[in-house]
């Protein structure tokens, strides 16, 4: 079998192309590239001027910014905003809350927080996870109790990324702490971190950086037109958002951006007579991982190209475990070509090692979360077993 895009699609992929190297500034791109702690002002310029060409949310209702496109265009927009190295939409704005409100919201949420989330004037951050609550989501404990045309929150949140960035924070609380069953009396509130009785700490990730927080809510009062869709419905919120959240889990750009670098570090350094690039164990791992990654990107192809509306085939699944396993080989194989120098992460002023050294490891480490996010890989092979293979538990 040959894929070949159309004409038409081919064109499209290279306006974008054209675009993200032309219109978004090399040097933002570049510090991007580099890996290492985000700069906000950096996301935030990336998306305005995304969002002033159409481009930062093509996936919501055109009315509000988005695009008519079909998946395989999605896809290849994803794609080449991957391979230039620009600083996507943040996630919590584009995939998460903003298509939230565009569901479920009222037409004055809507034009309230919409045009706002999608220029990134407003940084969100979610409120799902919690101490006793992750996996099993409906156990959650946060409580939200009305109190005239307010209502008052109490409890915790954990794991809470960017948080330390955010303005507004998307939560799941329960308002009806007697419901028959633990996915019933969830609602979806929406708040200023900002409020009174909101304090954020940092939780340090084995990388040493600080992307998470925990989150504590002491009575903080949030105005009752701040719930999003029905009293009660959170859960049914939730599952549509865990949905959006899935989009572009097969990141194959950027997985090949990540190898090819790899592969001009290994060209770089000496070893005996030439380079590590000459050693047969590392050239033979350069092959296995391009041939895999061929594999990633026509499978990507095919699934998006088969994909209709906003419900892609159950394939999808195997692009999410596949493609954040090569991820993790390719960001675990820059490591083992950084060697021991990979270890100092923190470099004096006068060491003779290369930079990017110092960010291999810690990338390393950074990216293991990419199994777990946006389903974890556990999860994803049991939709392929019984969405794909038919198996029974």
């Amino acid at each position: 079998m040959r894929l070949q895009m159309s004409d038409e699609d081919a064109a499209f992929q290279q306006r974008m192309r054209d675009f993200f190297t032309t219109e978004i500034p090399a040097e933002l791109r570049e510090r991007w590239a580099a890996g290492g702690e985000l700069e906000p002002d950096d996301m935030r310029a990336a998306q305005r001027l995304l969002n002033a060409a159409g481009l930062a949310v093509p996936h919501w209702p055109v009315e509000w910014g988005g695009q008519d496109w079909t998946q395989l265009q999605r896809h290849l927009y994803l794609q080449e905003i991957q391979a230039a190295s620009v600083p996507p939409p943040l996630a919590f704005n584009a995939n998460m809350v903003g298509p939230v409100i565009a569901t479920f919201g009222s037409q004055e949420q809507k034009e309230r927080f919409l045009p706002a989330t999608a220029n990134l004037d407003i940084w969100w951050c979610q409120g799902f996870s919690e101490p006793n609550a992750g996996s099993d989501l409906a156990s959650l404990r946060t409580s939200a109790v009305l109190d005239g045309d307010e209502w008052v929150v109490n409890g915790q949140k954990t794991w809470t990324t960017l948080g330390q960035h955010a303005d507004w924070i998307f939560a799941l609380v329960r308002t009806e702490p007697d419901a028959p069953k633990k996915q019933m009396g969830i609602s979806f509130l929406v708040f200023d971190v900002k409020s009174p009785g909101v304090s954020v700490r940092p939780i340090q990730l084995i990388d040493g950086g600080h992307e998470v927080n925990e989150v504590f809510f002491d009575n903080v009062r949030v105005p009752a037109d701040q719930l999003i869709g029905e009293r009660g419905k959170g859960w049914t919120i939730a599952k549509f958002l865990l949905g959006n959240e899935r989009v572009g889990v097969a990141p194959v750009a950027s997985i090949k951006r990540a190898l090819a670098t790899a592969k001009e570090h290994a060209s770089a350094t000496r070893s005996g007579a030439g380079t590590l690039l000459d050693e047969p164990l590392i050239a033979a791992r350069f092959v296995e991982l391009e041939t895999q990654l061929s594999a990633l990107e026509l499978t990507v192809l095919r699934v998006a190209a088969n994909s209709h509306g906003d419900k892609p085939e159950p394939a999808s699944s195997i692009l999410k475990l596949r493609g954040s396993q090569l991820q993790q080989d390719v960001l675990e194989f820059t490591a083992d070509i950084a060697g021991p120098a990979s270890l100092q992460w923190s470099q004096p002023d006068d060491t003779d090692l290369e930079a990017w050294t110092a960010l291999a490891t810690p990338t390393y480490l950074n990216f293991r979360k990419a199994s777990i996010y946006g389903g974890s890989n556990e999860v994803q092979r049991s939709i392929i077993a019984s969405g794909i293979l038919g198996l029974k538990g």
